[in-house]
């Protein structure tokens, strides 16, 4: 009978990290991966495995660090700019930035120093002091002196230097092999057509990358089927070669949950489970292999895919460091004021991915993080991350404003040139992101979706240049304007038109549930779902309903609420509602019948002296183009007719 699944815990990740050295030790993993002679000109981007020694200096003489003439200085004592001194011939002579510094004279007088007379003599104005414009032997490296440590990657000019000093070739460590083993009945290699309910295995492509991208060897194996046996066989044959064997998939306690278990009865199982979200399930072990070698470290990685990717980072990328005798890599960071409240779980660190975006104005360095999409399972957050805000396991989260720590996943040079819009999500902005990156690469449009409300409150409290906004007040039946007048009294706004755009009922296609405008969502069959709190499509939903004595009550799915018109229109592909509200241009994107609601402005609200700010001035050099407006009117439901022009 088989072991059970060992408990899923809650371990802090460094206590989780001792945990698994302990157990690597204990087990007589290798402490370093072996070492190998390589010539100095593919050493880059290896570790040395011993002190790089000096075999020569460098320069190995005294050589002109100008072009010019050679010169004895103590013979230009007496040349100044009112009685210049004239060499004759024999008394210097000519030299290029290199040349071995000529028998009997030891200082350089750069060329445009020096005056020649028609009868070849050189005329000085000033005197030379010894050694000038000399390159001392041994200036750069003197013979015999250590050139680098044992434990240092190497780095082009690390090359050069050892190239320099007599290396022809440099013992290094091997590159630590990492074998990628995915598993699961339900996974499909790319390039295959996946059919309902297969998934295609991007976490193995993802994972051997990120293994290569810091210095290691990866291959993968044929995707296993969730049966504990095969998992076995196949994780040890996977140790025979490996330095670090991943398994992929299986770590959680689900029923074809395989991967505790099978580490428990191939090896040791050091942790099941870490305090850290995303990426709690995680397994962390030894393997010991079927010939009787060495035992070999051994990650359950889980199958979501920013799980799996930070697992890596966290776990995978510091124990292959140590396995090359180096420290890991760091990324640099900085401090960033939160664009929104951001909630978290006590008990488990929490990894959030955020946009950056320098906002001039804010306290301190004025960078702002707006936090991402946070699921295991939403890929594309790690994607658009431009860093990475831990919040600790003690804190239930931080506050809108607050100051946080963020590990950088971009030069803060690329952080100052993006364009930071927060507030209601539209098409248009993903298209205009794209197409100012296709324009300059040096430009970046991060936007954020939180609905016009949080937009135009994010700009009132400096988070932001752009707020996206098409709120409705049914008051006035205004757009945008009576709500920056309340919310950003005695401040200097101006709004840019960026569209008009179609409103309306997104439904499945051919109209199965026969619904023709908002009456038909107070039916009892009828799923509707929603926007999220402060976003104009919720307003003018609720203004819709108002107007006709409707209560939202008695919309079926009121309360179920996605922040962009994609995740509406997919909520409807998949049969998981039948109605939501949205724009055209989101039906056509999943195939949707459209039922129109209502035409409006979106506009863009921003400080008035941004609008001449040189960040910004790519963005309204867009707006005026005449391809870009083509552009967003093929969309469907679009009208770009006022586009760029300022409202306010």
């Amino acid at each position: 009978m088989r072991p059970a699944s060992p408990f899923i815990s809650d371990v802090p990740a460094a206590q989780a990290v001792a945990a698994w050295q302990h157990a690597c030790a204990a087990d007589g993993c290798p402490e370093r991966v072996g070492t190998v002679r390589v010539p100095v000109g593919e050493a880059v981007g290896r570790v040395t495995a011993e002190p790089v020694w000096a075999r020569r200096s460098s320069p190995a003489f005294d050589s002109a660090a100008m072009d010019g003439i050679a010169v004895l200085a103590a013979s230009t004592t007496r040349a100044t700019e009112t009685t210049p001194l004239l060499l004759a011939v024999g008394e210097f002579e000519v030299v290029d930035t290199g040349d071995p510094l000529p028998s009997g004279y030891d200082a350089v007088v750069m060329r445009e120093h020096v005056h020649r007379t028609a009868d070849g003599l050189a005329e000085l104005r000033a005197a030379v002091p010894p050694y000038q414009h000399v390159r001392s032997i041994g200036e750069d490296i003197s013979a015999t002196e250590l050139l680098l440590p044992e434990g240092h990657r190497l780095r082009p000019v690390d090359a050069a230097a050892c190239a320099a000093a007599g290396a022809v070739e440099l013992v290094v460590r091997r590159r630590p092999l990492v074998m990628i083993v995915p598993t699961g009945d339900e996974i499909r290699p790319i390039g295959t057509e996946p059919a309902p309910g297969e998934i295609l295995d991007t976490n193995s492509l993802m994972l051997a990358a990120q293994a290569r991208e810091i210095g290691c060897e990866a291959q993968v194996t044929d995707i296993v089927a969730d049966d504990p046996d095969l998992i076995t066989a196949a994780l040890r044959e996977a140790a025979v070669a490996a330095d670090l064997v991943i398994l992929v998939a299986g770590s959680s306690a689900g029923r074809d949950d395989y991967t505790a278990r099978v580490v428990a009865a191939a090896g040791t199982l050091a942790v099941h489970g870490v305090a850290v979200r995303p990426g709690h399930p995680v397994v962390l072990g030894t393997v010991a292999p079927a010939t009787g070698a060495q035992a070999t470290p051994v990650l359950g990685a889980p199958g979501y895919p920013v799980s799996a990717a930070l697992t890596f980072d966290i776990f995978a990328a510091p124990m292959l460091a140590a396995l090359e005798g180096v420290a890991p890599l760091e990324r640099p960071s900085t401090s960033a004021r939160l664009a929104r409240k951001l909630a978290s779980t006590i008990g488990a660190d929490d990894w959030v991915r955020v946009r950056l975006g320098r906002v001039g104005g804010g306290p301190g360095n004025g960078i702002v993080a707006t936090p991402l999409p946070r699921g295991a399972g939403v890929l594309t957050s790690l994607v658009r991350a431009d860093g990475l805000l831990v919040v600790p396991a003690g804190l239930e989260g931080h506050h809108a404003g607050e100051e946080v720590r963020v590990e950088l996943l971009r030069g803060l040079g690329e952080i100052g040139r993006t364009i930071v819009a927060i507030g209601s999500h539209d098409l248009v902005l993903d298209v205009a992101a794209s197409a100012l990156r296709a324009a300059d690469p040096l430009v970046t449009l991060a936007s954020s979706n939180v609905g016009s409300l949080g937009g135009l409150v994010a700009l009132r409290d400096g988070l932001c240049h752009l707020a996206g906004s098409h709120l409705l007040d049914p008051a006035t039946g205004e757009y945008t304007l009576p709500y920056v007048d309340r919310l950003l009294a005695g401040a200097d706004i101006a709004v840019i038109r960026l569209v008009h755009r179609d409103q309306g009922l997104l439904v499945a296609p051919g109209n199965p549930a026969g619904i023709t405008g908002i009456d038909d969502l107070v039916r009892p069959e009828v799923r509707y779902v929603n926007r999220q709190r402060g976003a104009g499509t919720r307003v003018l939903l609720d203004h819709e309903l108002s107007r006709r004595g409707l209560d939202p009550a008695q919309v079926s799915g009121y309360t179920r609420e996605e922040h962009t018109h994609l995740a509406v229109a997919a909520a409807v592909a998949a049969g998981r509602a039948d109605a939501g509200m949205g724009i055209l241009a989101a039906a056509r994107a999943f195939g949707l019948d459209f039922v129109p609601v209502a035409r409006e402005p979106y506009d863009l609200v921003l400080r008035s002296e941004l609008v001449d700010d040189e960040l910004l001035a790519p963005l309204w050099a867009l707006l005026a183009r005449a391809d870009f407006r083509a552009g967003v009117e093929m969309l469907g439901g679009y009208s770009c007719q006022e586009t760029g022009r300022r409202v306010r």
